[in-house]
């Protein structure tokens, strides 16, 4: 069972925010993986054991499994059932990004949570409560709420501000999300370009954990965003994809990836 206390005790133990996002791409892993009967599991094995010891959380995107259809959702179901089976203690994050009404949202969170048994999922908020209380009336499970995301387009919405109060539209979706649950079920999507809006979300959210994503290859400075955004138990988990597990392209592409881990890993062991 992973529970936020968990998560913490975890943190301190590494002495790590690291999340690894298994974004992983067929066409980019080491060609020597195609000849296994599942490649892209391999590739997520091979990178999660070099770097278990580094990372408290791995976060797979479901867009890049799903893309390969049957196969795909074998892949990924593979790579969560081996990480949850060796690495207990690891937090699994379905990097899914759903939202849709009642009935369909609870077919979501079956499937993640019970099939699966990820710890948690990244909800889109936009469609209100209803859409995401499924997700939160399961037990022990967490929701990831997109706020304030890193892409150029998040301006198109999330900062547009409100005529009355001034606040944006982020604000006003943390504000009023935020009463959905508790610390203990909730988290939120900020993006590391964003980091100079962490203290600002830090006073609406002083206990919520933030999923950071945009480290390395988006331009997020890992500095800033634990300054910013670091609550005093901690209470980040900071994302790295690319930048971890297309290190290397050749036979020791596990090796590589760890190098890279340990360099984000030790950056972030002054800070914990």
């Amino acid at each position: 069972m992973m529970t936020i206390e968990s998560i913490y005790k975890n943190i301190q133990t590494k002495k790590s925010f690291l999340c690894v996002g298994l974004d992983t791409d067929i066409n980019k892993i080491p060609n020597f993986l195609l000849n296994f009967n599942d490649p892209v599991f391999e590739f997520n094995r091979q990178i999660v054991d070099a770097t278990h010891d580094l990372a408290i959380a791995y976060k797979p995107n479901t867009a890049f499994y799903e893309s390969r259809g049957y196969e795909g959702w074998l892949s990924l179901e593979r790579t969560a059932d081996y990480i949850k089976s060796n690495y207990p203690e690891i937090f699994l994050i379905a990097d899914a990004k759903r939202g849709d009404i009642g009935n369909t949202s609870k077919m979501y969170a079956k499937a993640f949570f019970e099939e699966m048994e990820f710890d948690a999922i990244t909800v889109a908020p936009y469609m209100g409560e209803d859409s995401i209380k499924p997700f939160i009336d399961f037990k022990n499970k967490f929701i990831i709420i997109l706020s304030l995301t890193s892409n150029k387009g998040s301006a198109d919405f999330q900062m547009l501000k409100n005529c009355e109060n001034k606040n944006y539209l982020y604000e006003e979706v943390i504000k009023k999300s935020k009463q959905w649950g508790t610390a203990e079920n909730i988290m939120y999507v900020v993006g590391a370009t964003k980091s100079d809006k962490l203290k600002k979300i830090r006073k609406i959210i002083p206990d919520n954990f933030l999923l950071i994503p945009g480290i390395g290859a988006q331009g997020g400075s890992l500095k800033e965003t634990i300054d910013n955004g670091k609550n005093n138990k901690g209470g980040l988990i900071i994302n790295s994809s690319r930048g971890i597990i297309y290190a290397g392209n050749s036979n020791n592409f596990a090796e590589k990836a760890r190098q890279q881990a340990l360099i984000l890993q030790k950056n972030m062991s002054e800070n914990v």
